[in-house]
């Protein structure tokens, strides 16, 4: 079982909640304290997920996660709903980085991801995550407004002359069938959350493509960190005979990054390849699209 899954069964689904993304994290410092991060991130591993509920109407939610070292057990710290989630910093719209922020009402929380591809999957995810919650918002307020008028209409129908024209009792009734209506004009829907600095290939609809191909880059750079950390344990045990030396796991380090470095290479035409194709795909639909209104005339 991976964390993310040990995250979902242990903390969301007791709590009736799917969760849809985690991403383990530290918190960005300045450049004289960097090194103090790995110290700092051994006490404790943070973790921002973003999960939805399972019970109508359904409320898409954004809860940090700790997990504390020595122990394997994950603890819920803090929880926002979407409405209190202002804000999403990508940093730079133009690279893929690990840092992101997230402005909520009263605070702004700058993040570092384990690695830009775990990062943009996280971005990606939520951006239509939050898409989709605000869209069925909309559509719960379109069908509460048409229940409304339908019961205003209901009431016109049933009410004689006599009866509207009919002393307090005739007001207090048109006043309470204008109630839903009033409250449908004051109402203030909430402000969406607004994606800023973030690149277009993590906010568009059509990229799946894009997403499978971080999820390539965060498992190789996961693979790339387990076997830098197999590599530096075996040289600090040593071998009974044998004398390892730093550069002998330099070197190895090195192939590996060589390695890694040309599959993502790969990976980064292929989604330049598939970004291409799309366009000539959209560019072929409107052709096919003006030929049909001409031979349609």
């Amino acid at each position: 079982m991976n964390i993310q899954s040990a995250i979902n069964k242990e903390v969301f689904i007791p709590r009736d909640e799917r969760m849809l993304v985690a991403v383990e994290v530290w918190r960005r410092k300045r450049k004289r304290l960097s090194i103090l991060l790995s110290g700092a991130k051994a006490e404790y591993a943070t973790f921002i997920c973003v999960s939805v509920t399972n019970t109508r109407p359904h409320q898409l939610l954004i809860t940090k996660v700790k997990r504390f070292g020595g122990s394997s057990s994950f603890t819920r710290r803090s929880k926002w709903t979407v409405e209190q989630l202002r804000q999403v910093n990508g940093i730079n719209p133009n690279k893929d980085t690990p840092e992101f922020d997230l402005g909520f009402d009263n605070s702004v929380d700058q993040w570092v991801a384990n690695s830009s591809a775990e990062k943009c999957i996280f971005i990606h995810i939520l951006y239509h995550a939050c898409q989709t919650y605000w869209v069925g918002k909309a559509g719960d307020m379109g069908k509460t407004g048409k229940v409304c008028k339908m019961g205003r209409q209901g009431s016109a129908i049933q009410g004689t002359p006599d009866e509207i024209r009919a002393g307090p009792s005739g007001s207090s009734t048109r006043s309470a069938s204008r109630t839903p209506q009033a409250r449908r004009k004051n109402y203030i829907p909430p402000e969406q959350t607004e994606f800023i600095n973030c690149q277009s290939k993590l906010t568009r609809d059509a990229c799946t493509m894009n997403l499978v191909i971080y999820r390539c880059k965060a498992f190789l750079n996961h693979m790339k960190k387990r076997m830098v950390a197999n590599q530096n344990r075996s040289a600090g045990r040593g071998q009974p005979g044998q004398r390892v030396t730093g550069s002998t796991v330099g070197n190895v380090v090195q192939r590996v990054n060589v390695a890694l470095g040309e599959r993502g290479d790969r990976l980064t035409r292929a989604e330049d390849k598939t970004v291409e194709l799309m366009q000539k795909a959209q560019q072929f639909a409107d052709t096919a699209h003006k030929l049909a209104l001409n031979y349609s005339k």
